[in-house]
């Protein structure tokens, strides 16, 4: 049987192959990584938003090939049930999978004005108006979820929407947005991780930069 595999970008800066890692680390599946090097124009494309499509994270298992990050979650979710992407209540289910694909689907300012960057630190970013909406949604999102299933995490136990907002988490920290202590400590709580500490050490020892997301503010 050909082996499982999960081709992803970079670990500095490709938000979706994060996700797509992390889900797959969840489930519990045994697979190998497959890097596309950040100077493949494809890749490149992707982590600048430049791509109309987005072609990585990439689960090849069994036969089938899955790409998108929310079809990866949900086939994960299909060989794993026990690992708990989804929660078990139907509502809880429901509401998990809305706010995933709120993510999945939304956010196009936080993304272009404060793209991942494991690497960087910029204390003082100066957030703009349109990107300062998008924070204060995914704080609201973040609030609801904590309040109502009384966290540490997203839903209680770990899920796929923890996956989801994992880089949103990084890129609080990478340009110091002030938060208020309850998402102050969610995101404690996601980069204590042991998975997310593991790719960051990881993504540290990248030696290729994307000069564009190098920049000085």
């Amino acid at each position: 049987m050909a082996k499982t595999t999960l081709t992803i970008s970079s670990k500095t800066y490709s938000s979706w192959s994060l996700r797509g890692w992390l889900l797959a680390r969840f489930a519990g599946l045994d697979f190998e990584e497959v890097l596309v090097p950040p100077d493949d124009a494809a890749a490149r494309a992707e982590i600048l938003l430049l791509s109309p499509s987005i072609l990585v994270p990439r689960l090849f298992h069994q036969g089938v090939t899955v790409w998108d990050t929310l079809a990866i979650g949900e086939y994960l979710n299909e060989i794993s049930p026990k690992a708990g992407l989804l929660p078990d209540d139907r509502a809880a289910r429901a509401h998990c999978r809305a706010i995933c694909g709120e993510m999945h689907s939304g956010f196009a300012a936080l993304r272009a004005a404060l793209p991942m960057n494991l690497k960087g630190h910029f204390p003082g970013f100066k957030v703009w108006s349109r990107a300062q909406a998008d924070i204060d949604r995914i704080v609201q999102i973040w609030s609801e979820c904590l309040t109502r299933y009384g966290g540490p995490f997203l839903f209680g136990q770990r899920s796929m929407a923890d996956a989801m907002y994992a880089p949103v988490v990084t890129r609080f920290l990478t340009y110091g947005v002030e938060l208020d202590p309850q998402p102050v400590a969610y995101c404690k709580q996601i980069l204590a991780m042991p998975e997310l500490q593991e790719w960051i050490a990881e993504a540290r020892k990248e030696p290729d930069e994307i000069s564009e997301l190098e920049v000085e503010f």
